[in-house]
Formats: C-alpha cells, structure tokens, sequence
C-alpha cells in the first residue's frame, strides 16, 4: 500500500525522495530514442496494478536528497533535457526544483498521472491519467503529450474521454501495458488504423534493456 510522503521535511522543495537518477534514452512516447537525465521520485499511491515500479510507491523508503546534489549529478553529462518522473512526482512541490533547473538551461519534461495539482515550470507535460485516481484541476489544457495505458480493450473507452479534455496540439498515444502486450497489441493495431488521430507508444527502453 502506498504511504502519502510527510512534505514537511522536504524545506518546500529543497529536498526531494530520490529513487534514483540516471542518463539514458527515452523509452516512451513522443521523445522515445532521445538522450535524457531522469530524476525519478519516491511516492505513489495511484496504485495501478500493473506498475513496473511499485518500488517507488513507498516514500519512507527514499530519504529526501538536496535537489542541488541531484543537478550537480546531472550537469555531469552531455544533455540539456531533464525528465522528472516517479512515482508520482507531483506528489511534491517542483518549483525550487524547475528553478534551478531553467538556470542551467535545461529542458524540463515531466511525466504524471496529473492526480495533484500541476507545481513547477515545464517545457513538456506527458500526461498518463488512470482511470482510479483521475487528472485534477486543468492539466489536461496544459499537457503536450496524452500517453493512455491500455491494458483491455474497454480501457480505450478512457483514452477517449481523456482525448476530449486535451488540446488540439497535444499528441496521443496509446501504449500497450507491457505484461499484456500480445494479448492487447492487435486491438491497438486495428484501433488506430480506424482512429487515425492516435498513435502507438511501445517502451523500446525494454527491448534495448536498458532503464
């Protein structure tokens, strides 16, 4: 079960519940094969069954880190884009933190269920909203990327109303969830080419076996 983090230790933003940091290749999405930093945070309690990294999910786990050690870390390699995931990342006050981050010049993309409120500023919002804890507030106007998980068919019923809150600009994915992929892959295959305003995302991060 997941445990809600105490914010009070966190300074408003200074320290933050690293799970981990790390330079690799997008596996997802509208970015996939691009070089990025991720800083992935400690904490969730959206609770899909099929997360890959329920790890994450308890933040008592991961003891707050100071967000300049996290962009020493980062400034260490050759790229400019930031992804901040989780978990949950907006579990947390992201402000201090996008703040240093736009100092160094650095894109930030951030990935989300959009299930608190939006804090921080963001060059790229990917929003994944789950259907047992739904987007709050307005990100849906504000996100430039819709990544819908599709586990069964009636999932795609979601994708859809979520499809309606989002601007025309925004880009639309739907990915196959990685543990049912053969069963799902066709239905997504044949639902795209008859709703051609959908694209397919596949976690290619897996393939090359890579974070």
């Amino acid at each position: 079960m997941a445990i809600h983090p105490d914010l009070s230790i966190l300074q408003q933003g200074k320290l933050l519940p690293l799970v981990e940091d790390f330079y690799t290749i997008q596996g997802e999405g509208f970015h996939a094969g691009k070089a990025a930093y991720f800083i992935r945070l400690g904490g969730c309690d959206v609770g899909c069954y099929w997360c890959d990294a329920k790890e994450t999910w308890n933040p008592d786990l991961y003891p707050p880190v100071p967000i300049t050690e996290i962009i020493k870390r980062a400034a260490s390699f050759p790229v400019k884009s930031i992804v901040i995931t989780g978990g949950e990342p907006l579990l947390y006050p992201l402000y201090l933190l996008c703040d240093l981050l736009r100092q160094n010049s650095w894109e930030i993309f951030i990935e989300t269920s959009g299930a608190y409120p939006l804090s921080g500023s963001f060059d790229w919002i990917c929003l994944s909203p789950k259907k047992q804890h739904p987007p709050v507030g307005n990100i849906h106007l504000k996100a430039s990327e819709l990544k819908v998980i599709i586990s069964e068919a009636s999932d795609l019923e979601w994708a859809e109303e979520n499809r309606q809150k989002v601007l025309s600009h925004c880009k639309l994915y739907l990915q196959p969830e990685w543990s049912r992929f053969t069963h799902i892959i066709p239905t997504l295959v044949d639902y795209v080419k008859e709703h051609p305003v959908w694209n397919i995302s596949l976690q290619i991060h897996k393939y090359m076996n890579i974070p």
